[in-house]
């Protein structure tokens, strides 16, 4: 059973899948942050401020309180604005990573057409050019 462990763990697709789960956490922090940190003050500045955060409707007569932490130790409450935060923070990182994933398309459509054209441009090689000339020559005879 451990030589088996060991094999699964030495394949390639195993090490990809955790570098790959590693690399993505780091950048889920990152398009975290630029969501939190960069975009959403902006959009809050433009929209006046919107906080949908400490919207809810209290499911107990208990619950007095104005803000949503403070109502939640109150008793049940129904924390709707909780979510459509949730919501359009996900729309906004669902849009940066496509405009992300966009450009790195754009950028690897660019450096193909690159790679084509020096491929083009490049002569064949010595043995391919005499081949193609004996080749010639065996034609006219």
């Amino acid at each position: 059973m451990l030589q088996e462990f060991k094999t699964f763990i030495a394949r390639g697709n195993v090490m990809d899948l955790a570098v790959g789960v590693i690399i993505g956490g780091a950048f889920g922090l990152i398009v975290n942050s630029l969501v939190q940190d960069i975009v959403m003050p902006v959009v809050g500045v433009i929209f006046g401020g919107f906080d949908f955060s400490n919207y809810f409707l209290a499911l107990s007569s208990n619950v007095t309180a104005n803000s949503l932490a403070a109502a939640r130790e109150q008793g049940a409450v129904f924390a709707y604005g909780n979510f459509i935060t949730v919501v359009i923070n996900f729309m906004i990182l669902a849009w940066i990573i496509f405009l992300m994933v966009k450009g790195v398309n754009a950028l690897r459509k660019s450096m193909e057409k690159e790679e084509k054209k020096a491929e083009e441009a490049a002569p064949p090689p010595a043995d391919i050019q005499l081949l193609t000339e004996i080749r010639d020559l065996l034609k006219t005879r």
